[in-house]
């Protein structure tokens, strides 16, 4: 029989990022091949112009340095706060540093309610959930972050990310005369500590505890992991469910994959999963980058 359960694995297939600030402040090294050298060049030309266009030539230097000092965008899982992450940066970009302050401290108590209302029925026996059961939004960052984290959505970093951002989301929200002459680096400080949020609750490439690592290139879920309520509705809507002979290949906006492949109806443990993908893995066709 096809498609057998018992030897898949949720490997994360749809994800965001953004490398072009790292790009353009790579240094060219003397090793360097002279091909090598010249179309780095021409790829950090193509970033700038690329850049300038988008948010346009008014102030241009101004904007590459505001964007070079964003820094790179996680990798991260695309969920409910990619779309928002993209207009904190336009905003800071083109020097809206205010908004984009206010908005970084907005995003992290949306996502503080976000899971809260979102995986709330999955803890409805614990006494956190006497105090968030009947509410539909929160204001109470302690309360929302305390509750998360005795459920064991967060780990130990996002906890202590979230309350360094809800001191920024004080001094952005009450009157701090400060904020007038030191807008720009706070609001780069709080979107700072948002990425580390993102890096650390929502990546999509890293050494997290949920992972299953070993394969190179490719993150999956671990099978211990699959019934956890935060995998389960953040994680996993941005997975596909694959044998060890999966391949993938890229078309146009999304990737498509062939796991056409008979499997044998038994359990394996992760590390027998690298192993079989490691041995049976097929080459990946992929005809262009979505990202």
């Amino acid at each position: 029989m096809r498609f057998r359960l018992f030897m898949k694995r949720y490997r994360i297939l749809f994800f965001d990022y953004d490398s072009r600030a790292m790009l353009l402040t790579q240094k060219i090294e003397n090793s360097w091949k002279k091909e090598v050298k010249e179309l780095h060049k021409k790829n950090k030309e193509q970033i700038k112009q690329s850049l300038i266009f988008y948010y346009g030539s008014s102030n241009a230097e101004m904007k590459l340095c505001n964007f070079i000092a964003l820094g790179t965008k996680p990798v991260s899982i695309l969920a409910f706060h990619s779309k928002f992450v993209n207009q904190i940066r336009n905003a800071f970009v083109i020097g809206a540093y205010y908004p984009a302050l206010t908005a970084t401290c907005t995003l992290g108590e949306r996502i503080l309610n976000h899971l809260i209302v979102l995986l709330r029925k999955d803890f409805s026996n614990t006494t956190e959930y006497k105090k968030v059961y009947n509410k539909k939004s929160f204001d109470n960052w302690n309360l929302a972050i305390n509750t998360l984290k005795s459920w064991g959505v967060f780990t130990p970093t996002t906890v202590k990310s979230f309350e360094k951002l809800s001191e920024f989301r004080k001094q952005a929200i009450h009157f701090r005369p400060e904020i007038d002459l030191n807008d720009r680096s706070i609001a780069l400080e709080a979107i700072r500590c948002l990425n580390e949020i993102i890096n650390e609750q929502f990546t999509a490439w890293s050494c997290q505890p949920w992972f299953i690592t070993g394969v190179p290139g490719e993150i999956y879920i671990k099978k211990e992991a699959e019934k956890d309520p935060f995998i389960q509705k953040v994680y996993i809507p941005n997975c596909h469910l694959v044998g060890p002979r999966h391949s993938v290949v890229s078309a146009r906006s999304k990737f498509t994959v062939n796991d056409n492949y008979e499997y044998e109806d038994k359990e394996i443990s992760d590390a027998e999963f690298v192993k079989l993908r490691k041995s049976l893995k097929a080459p990946q066709k992929v005809t262009s980058n979505p990202f």
